[in-house]
């Protein structure tokens, strides 16, 4: 009956979730070791608690992956540098200089979500002012015209 209320005392739960304290994490390896009961419940509850997170697990924003592959591209060219240095005790002013390549294969360009808007006005605008310029100078002839015309009448008078 002693290892039944050990693995109900929650302590099991608490290891497999690391919030346990070391002299606790030992007690509980031991128990593992020792009690074949033990290892048991624990294994099923590591099962459980495995299914329940990977039935309600949710999947990120694709920002989140976007993120992370950039974090994941930085600490390696980070971590390229920093060899590239280490390695050369002395460098010169224009190896520093130097660039890298990048190669994109995307063919959008990509713009923060608050400029997308300001572009769209920016081309609505355009247009409006465009039909205006081309009325205003339509207008303008038929005007030129029209006083042409009532000046050549004047003269026939």
């Amino acid at each position: 009956m002693k290892n039944q209320e050990y693995i109900q005392s929650g302590i099991l739960e608490s290891y497999l979730l690391g919030l346990v304290s070391e002299e606790e994490q030992k007690e509980v390896e031991q128990k593992i070791l020792i009690d074949s009961e033990v290892s048991e419940a624990l294994q099923a509850l590591e099962m459980n608690i495995a299914n329940y997170y990977t039935k309600n697990a949710v999947p990120p924003p694709p920002v989140v992956r976007d993120a992370i592959l950039l974090n994941a591209q930085k600490a390696e060219l980070d971590k390229w540098t920093y060899q590239q240095h280490s390695s050369k005790e002395q460098t010169t002013q224009a190896e520093k200089a130097k660039y890298l390549e990048v190669e994109v294969n995307d063919t959008h360009i990509k713009v923060h979500k608050y400029w997308r808007p300001a572009f769209i006005a920016v081309f609505i605008l355009s247009k409006v002012f465009l039909i205006a310029a081309l009325y205003f100078y339509f207008k303008a002839d038929s005007l030129t015209k029209e006083n042409e015309r009532l000046k050549q009448e004047i003269k026939l008078k």
